[in-house]
């Protein structure tokens, strides 16, 4: 399993993909399948993800069919699915949760950062908890103010908890088990409209390669550039709901203001992996309303290296701060657009 998704990762390295790339969702779906199929001792816990529903987005499709009572609805209750979750992990299996919407992983606060998290170092030695809590996140969908919400800021800087980001450039089979193999409670946020996107791809304008190698698979950071377009102008940082949003800004600051972007995308949220900007300019984008951000830490941890060659501080952009509408029309003017980061980038490089 592993070696075909390092097969993966690599072709998407080299822009090897060929034929049209599943879709986000899919292509999720397919990772659920792959790792309940090699391993025995994995669950996945949720509400309404067994067959025929499979789940509200449809990621945990068919997976009840194939493994049975190893697959799971639950009642609604999040800090219940979290706990058992965390239980299993803790008696020895392994467990994926799925929070139908990130909003509600609230509910689940104490179970992760006072049981799951905490129970890796307070028995006298380290104890695994391999446990994936997937949570649906962000908005640009119309649902309002309860179920539109990208919470993780949050759960950034709690011992013990890892906190991810689906991305349409990592592979997923391989960033879930290198989540799984930490033995470390895990948050992963997968942004509602990537579900609709396509994996592997950033246009016919820009090329995907990877920034080394992180310490567990899935960690590398994702580096999209202009294929031959020389050292930027700026450098983009975003969390991998927004990385679309990103490519839209900078092939319009390509062609309408010949301003060349990279776009630097993280996989692991928390604890920061490196990130090493090519340009002298740099521009933090993400989803959540601002203070006490994961784009905050990302401008700290800069500063702090990198200030002798940073033209400029660090400039970050979020959403509006204010409930979510659910007219569509309102809610674009809160939450963060392509249109946001353009003018954050020229306002950084000029």
């Amino acid at each position: 399993m592993t070696d075909v998704a390092d097969a993966r990762q690599s072709a998407a390295r080299e822009g090897a993909v060929q034929g049209p790339a599943p879709r986000v969702a899919e292509h999720l779906n397919r990772a659920l399948h792959d790792l309940l199929e090699a391993d025995p001792d994995l669950h996945v816990l949720g509400e309404d993800i067994t067959d025929p529903y499979g789940g509200a987005f449809k990621i945990t499709k068919g997976l009840s069919t194939r493994f049975g009572d190893r697959v799971r609805s639950t009642p609604i209750s999040e800090g219940a699915i979290t706990g058992v979750g965390a239980g299993l992990a803790l008696a020895g299996a392994k467990a994926i949760v799925e929070i139908m919407f990130a909003d509600f992983v609230t509910l689940a606060f104490d179970q992760l950062a006072n049981f799951a998290a905490k129970s890796t170092a307070m028995y006298g030695r380290p104890v695994p908890v391999p446990l994936i809590v997937r949570c649906p996140s962000g908005g640009n969908r119309g649902y309002g103010a309860t179920h539109s919400q990208s919470p993780q800021k949050h759960f950034i800087g709690i011992p013990g908890l890892r906190v991810y980001e689906l991305t349409p450039f990592h592979d997923a089979t391989r960033l879930l088990a290198g989540m799984l193999e930490q033995g470390l409670p895990c948050l992963l946020f997968e942004d509602k409209v990537l579900y609709t996107r396509r994996m592997f791809e950033a246009g016919p304008l820009f090329r995907v390669g990877f920034a080394g190698r992180g310490a567990y698979p899935g960690d590398e950071v994702a580096r999209v550039s202009l294929d031959g377009g020389g050292e930027p102008d700026c450098t983009l940082i975003v969390p991998g709901g927004v990385a679309h949003r990103a490519l839209a800004a900078a092939e319009d600051l390509l062609m309408e203001h010949e301003v060349v972007c990279e776009i630097l995308v993280p996989s692991r949220l928390h604890p920061l992996p490196e990130l090493l900007p090519a340009s002298r300019h740099v521009v933090v984008a993400e989803e959540s309303t601002a203070g006490g951000t994961w784009g905050a830490d990302v401008a700290a941890a800069l500063h702090s290296r990198m200030w002798p060659a940073l033209r400029k501080p660090v400039t970050l952009v979020s959403s509006a701060d204010s409930v979510i509408p659910a007219a569509a029309h309102l809610e674009r003017e809160v939450l963060l657009q392509p249109g946001d980061i353009r003018r954050a980038v020229l306002e950084t490089v000029t």
